[in-house]
């Protein structure tokens, strides 16, 4: 098939685009076009993958990424089999280029990949005016209830199922769990890996370093929200913690083995309570033990198999306590270590996943094609007949 991939919003080298979902496209011989903000990201596209920059959407400056968007399904839309979209905004590119494609005879199955809740995200997109949320909240609502009517949809977990009248197919977030032996957790280096935002624990993870310093490191592996990024810059000058930025997945996920702990400081917000980062269960997949905050997915997974600690929200303090413990109790650190990356291997790793996910785009591309032509032959008939009332 050809696959005409696309985000205005993400990274990309988003690990669930680029190195799960293309990946699993690409080994089973399907041809990958990937649309992405490289230029705006400092990224370029991968070797492996046709690469189309697109502008980037972020804050209120949206409609430049949309009209590219739009002039791109135009132009690439007609030559692909799926078109899988990896941002709600996307969307609001699709009304009247999907009935354009259908004119000129093209049948790709367009396909939205539901990363978050949407309309629950708003409470921490600092870019919207407090008084827009709850309209923009039912907003959102309604445009996932009519995206359900009109392109098929994908979910990253079973909750957001709620969100929407019909049953969708999960593609969960899972991790792919090195090969062989991961090292035994080491005690004088802690990691944080992901986008860094005051709801994602910022602030904390820099008052956190200030406890910890100097027996243990703490290091920062993302890119950073504007209103974040001064003062992580400022730590990273101090000597207090090492903010790496953004590291390419190869390079971000070497950084977690030998850790201490990998560090989950999520805030108490609507669009994480049921939403499990993919973080934690990288953690586990390297053999490192997880500190987390009480975000429900999260916590269970530590509880239940017993790979780390659960710390309150927002408390550096219990934080550093819980990793002083881990540094200071080898068999604890170790089993925990051992325990995640069992249950990794076992329940969590995307490769079993992989195929499941190949094969419902290629089932979804064949009955859109199927469909595409009993409707042509339909339409076909249909002039006929027409043509033969006019005859007699």
């Amino acid at each position: 098939m050809r696959i005409l991939v696309v985000t205005v919003v993400h990274h990309p080298e988003d690990a669930r685009i680029l190195h799960r979902q293309i990946a699993a496209l690409r080994e089973r011989g399907h041809e990958v076009v990937y649309a992405a903000p490289y230029a705006a990201r400092g990224a370029r596209p991968r070797p492996y993958v046709e690469g189309v920059d697109l502008p980037r959407a972020a804050g209120r400056d949206r409609g430049t990424a949309l009209r590219a968007a739009r002039a791109l399904l135009a132009e690439r839309g007609p030559a692909a089999d799926v078109i899988l979209l990896h941002d709600p905004e996307l969307l609001l590119a699709l009304p009247g280029t999907l009935r354009r494609l259908r004119r000129a005879g093209a049948a790709p199955v367009t396909v939205w990949d539901v990363h978050e809740d949407t309309a629950a995200a708003l409470a921490v997109k600092g870019w919207v005016p407090r008084p827009l949320r709850p309209p923009l909240r039912a907003a959102v609502r309604a445009a996932e209830r009519l995206a359900e009517r009109r392109v098929r949809l994908l979910l990253a977990e079973d909750a957001y199922q709620d969100r929407f009248r019909r049953h969708h197919p999960v593609v969960p977030n899972l991790a792919s769990p090195p090969p062989g032996t991961p090292p035994p957790p080491g005690d004088d280096r802690v990691v944080y890996l992901g986008q860094l935002s005051r709801a994602r624990g910022a602030l904390e993870l820099i008052a956190l370093a200030r406890l910890l310093a100097p027996a243990v490191r703490v290091e920062a592996i993302g890119t950073a929200d504007p209103d974040v990024r001064d003062a992580l810059a400022a730590a990273d000058r101090e000597g207090v913690l090492r903010w790496y930025g953004f590291l390419p997945n190869d390079r971000a996920l070497a950084r977690l083995s030998g850790a201490l702990a990998g560090l989950s400081l999520l805030h108490d917000q609507p669009n994480y309570r049921h939403s499990r980062p993919t973080k934690v269960v990288e953690y586990m997949a390297h053999g490192v033990p997880v500190v987390t905050t009480p975000t429900p997915l999260a916590a269970e997974l530590v509880e239940r198999h017993g790979c780390g600690l659960v710390v309150p929200y927002r408390d550096p303090t219990a934080a550093a306590t819980a990793i002083r413990r881990l540094a200071a109790d080898t068999g604890l650190r170790l089993r925990a270590a051992r325990q995640g990356r069992q249950a990794a291997v076992s329940e969590l790793d995307w490769h079993p996943r992989a195929a499941d996910f190949v094969d419902l785009l290629e089932l979804w591309a064949k009955e859109e094609t199927a469909g595409a032509g009993t409707a042509r032959a339909g339409r076909r008939g249909d002039a006929v007949a027409a043509a033969g009332r006019r005859v007699r």
